[in-house]
C-alpha cells in the first residue's frame, strides 16, 4: 500500500518532526502557502496534483477546509483522508476545540516560523513595501489588513526554537501597536492523521468520492 502526504509549506518543520518521532517516511508533497490567499487556486492545484497519483492507494491530507480551498476534491484511485478541521491553526493547536479555547480568538493573528516565510503571506509584505512605498504607506496598508486583529499568538510546536519568531514578531508588534503573546502547540492531531486511528476526527473519502462542506462542518 503506497501512502502519500500533501501538506501546506508553512508546517514543513512540524510535519519533519511528527514523522521523525513517528518513524514514517511517506513521500511528502509541498504547497505555496501562498495558495491559500486564493482558496480556488488551492483547490485548483491540489486537484491537479491529485490527478497525477495514480499509484497512490492512500492520501493524507495536512490541510483543514482552508476557506473552502478542499472542498470539491476528489481522487479516482486513492483513498484520502484529511483532518476535520476549519485551517492549519487547528491542527498546530491540536485540534478545533483548543483553537476555540483560546482566549479572543477572533481577534488574534496566529503565528508560527512557517508563516514566518515571505513567500505568499500578506502580512509580511512589509518589508518589501517599505521599499516601495515607504514606512508610513507600508504601515498604513497593512494595518488596514489587520484592522480586526489586537495580538499576535505564537504557536510554539517544539519542531524549532522559536526565538527568531519573538524577535520578529515583537519588532513587527510595535511597529503596528499590537501585543504578541505566545501558546503552546500540539502535534498530536497531526500525528494522528500520519499514524491513524481515523475516527471522527477526520473525513474519510473513498476513491471518486468529493469532499463537501458539510464533510468539514458536518453540525452545519
Amino acid at each position: 500500500m503506497q501512502t502519500v502526504l500533501l501538506a501546506c509549506q508553512t508546517m514543513k518543520d512540524e510535519i519533519e518532526l511528527a514523522m521523525q518521532q513517528a518513524s514514517i517516511t511517506y513521500p511528502v508533497i509541498y504547497f505555496e502557502s501562498g495558495l491559500h490567499n486564493t482558496p480556488e487556486l488551492l483547490r485548483q492545484k491540489i486537484q491537479e496534483q491529485l490527478n497525477t497519483l495514480d499509484t497512490a492507494d492512500v492520501i493524507l491530507m495536512a490541510f483543514g477546509c482552508c476557506g473552502n480551498g478542499l472542498v470539491g476534491l476528489q481522487a479516482s484511485h486513492a483513498k484520502i483522508v484529511i483532518p476535520r478541521i476549519d485551517d492549519c491553526i487547528s491542527l498546530l493547536l491540536g485540534s478545533s476545540a483548543a483553537r476555540r479555547a483560546v482566549p479572543n480568538e477572533v481577534s488574534t493573528y496566529f503565528v508560527t516560523k512557517g508563516w514566518l516565510d515571505p513567500e505568499g503571506n500578506i502580512m509580511w509584505s512589509y518589508r518589501p513595501w517599505v521599499e516601495r512605498y515607504g514606512e508610513q504607506k507600508a504601515l498604513r496598508l497593512v494595518k488596514k489588513m489587520l484592522n480586526n486583529y489586537t495580538r499576535f499568538l505564537i504557536i510554539d510546536t517544539g519542531a524549532y526554537t522559536i526565538d527568531r519568531v519573538v524577535f520578529n514578531i515583537q519588532k513587527i508588534s510595535e511597529e503596528l501597536n499590537m501585543h504578541y503573546e505566545i501558546t503552546p502547540g500540539s502535534l498530536r492531531l497531526l500525528h494522528k492523521l500520519l499514524t491513524g486511528p481515523w475516527d471522527k476526527e477526520f473525513i474519510l473519502l473513498n476513491p471518486g468520492q468529493e469532499t463537501s462542506l458539510h464533510d468539514f462542518y458536518p453540525d452545519m
